[in-house]
């Protein structure tokens, strides 16, 4: 797809990979809509827009849709479902808001926000929806059973819409990103991120690289690790 001109939407934009994929988004030609629950600093562009939105209300997903279509016009064309967030612990003692809340957010909010993005993109025929999972959702991690289990959720519902909208001329990409120095790891205990793991501009390059296939096919999954995770 040639990004110049397209609508683009990037849930968690206000920082890591979310801010990172909107900023080069911008920088191929692509108008953002960038939602999330805080307006990501210093991001000033022309062609990017910030909404208000917690995706795990189906309502408000529904409502920011509206105002996006409102704002930038009614056509939809690339759906980076990048919101998420991580808590470890023990099965045993584990919260179970905490595992709702996981839920709500990494694979209830992601459902929420393609379905959203459906109708336009079959009107239009073209669309590319992103799904950002993580190489826990292709291996089991110790003390994070609650995470995998939503990103095994969202691998499995990537695999099986994309084989539902092929025909109407969407794709859908699923990408694994092994460890990235983001904030995720502050509320891992026994893990910091460090320059040694990729960079979120890493995973928004493979994002991009995925959207700018040619129309007669698409990346399916992508798997990301980073070279030298302990340094030299």
């Amino acid at each position: 797809m040639d990004l110049n001109g397209k609508v683009a939407i990037v849930t968690g934009v206000s920082k890591g990979i979310g801010l990172a994929t909107a900023e080069l988004l911008l920088q191929r030609g692509a108008v953002v809509a960038g939602w999330g629950r805080s307006r990501p600093a210093g991001l000033q562009h022309e062609r990017f827009s910030f909404f208000e939105c917690d995706v795990r209300d189906e309502v408000q997903v529904q409502e920011t849709l509206t105002n996006t279509q409102r704002e930038l016009g009614p056509d939809i064309h690339v759906l980076v479902n990048n919101a998420g967030l991580g808590i470890s612990g023990a099965v045993d003692g584990f919260s179970s808001a905490d595992w709702h809340q996981m839920f709500d957010t990494n694979v209830h909010g992601l459902f929420y926000c393609t379905k959203a993005v459906l109708p336009p993109m079959k009107r239009q025929q073209l669309g590319h929806i992103v799904n950002i999972s993580s190489i826990a959702g292709l291996t089991g991690i110790e003390m994070m059973a609650g995470y995998c289990a939503t990103k095994y959720a969202v691998r499995g519902f990537s695999h099986s819409i994309f084989k539902e909208v092929r025909k109407d001329g969407i794709k859908v990409t699923c990408l694994y990103p092994g460890s990235t120095q983001t904030n995720f790891f502050d509320d891992i205990p026994g893990t910091t991120a460090n320059e040694h793991m990729m960079q979120p501009a890493d995973i928004a390059g493979a994002i991009v690289y995925a959207l700018e296939t040619p129309f007669n096919f698409h990346v399916v999954d992508m798997e990301m690790r980073p070279l030298q995770p302990k340094g030299r």
